[in-house]
């Protein structure tokens, strides 16, 4: 295979109840999963070529829970990349040379057979993981917001952090507060302050990797 790494902060948001009942291995919150997420890679590789910088943005959709498969994505890579670079991400968004279940990637690959063509467009993305903020815009794709949970009494911020020693996605995320609106073949209808998250996504072909150098 050929060895890829990413170092990469992820903002994502989803259809589901803040804490996201995926990550508990539970059933989502309305049935099905829906999701707009995007990258920005602080560093890494694929085989020689370097992905530093990269920004990447991605809508999903599946009929019902994930593992029942049926899924469809829509990725983009910005236009600021070159020919290889996008040709790396797609191939590492794909699942491709990746051990089987290692990363995310692979198994949302998998379980969305219905892979639409690979947009290349402007992204403007901002992810601030400390204060639980952020957004993605993509034209004619997707804008993403994220801002922190707050107590439906006070108004105050609450923070809130999911820990998942052995997940394959991150292993400490930020939840906060998401809303998306779409414009492009996938449509996501639910994702109106929802589930959101912010972590760091730092992985390569067998997996996540624990520490940073």
């Amino acid at each position: 295979m050929i060895p890829w790494e990413i170092d990469a902060l992820e903002i994502a948001n989803c259809n589901c109840d803040p804490g996201c009942p995926c990550q508990f291995n539970s059933l989502p919150t309305h049935d099905n999963c829906e999701a707009a997420v995007g990258f920005i890679v602080k560093s890494g590789h694929f085989g020689d070529v370097r992905l530093d910088g990269v920004k990447i943005a991605l809508t999903a959709h599946w009929p019902g829970p994930i593992h029942l498969g049926n899924g469809t994505i829509q990725l983009v890579v910005d236009s600021a990349t070159t020919p290889e670079q996008r040709e790396a991400i797609e191939t590492i968004v794909t699942g491709g040379e990746t051990e089987d279940m290692a990363t995310m990637f692979w198994v949302f690959s998998k379980m969305a057979p219905n892979k639409l063509e690979t947009l290349t467009k402007p992204i403007d993305l901002r992810i601030d993981m400390e204060s639980r903020t952020g957004y993605v815009r993509v034209p004619d794709v997707f804008d993403l917001d994220v801002e922190p949970i707050r107590n439906p009494v006070t108004g105050q911020e609450h923070r809130a952090r999911i820990n998942l020693p052995h997940g394959f996605e991150y292993r400490v995320a930020e939840v906060a507060s998401g809303t998306t609106r779409t414009f492009g073949a996938i449509s996501l209808e639910k994702s109106k302050n929802t589930h959101a998250h912010i972590c760091r996504v730092y992985m390569n072909g067998q997996g996540v990797i624990e520490h940073a150098a």
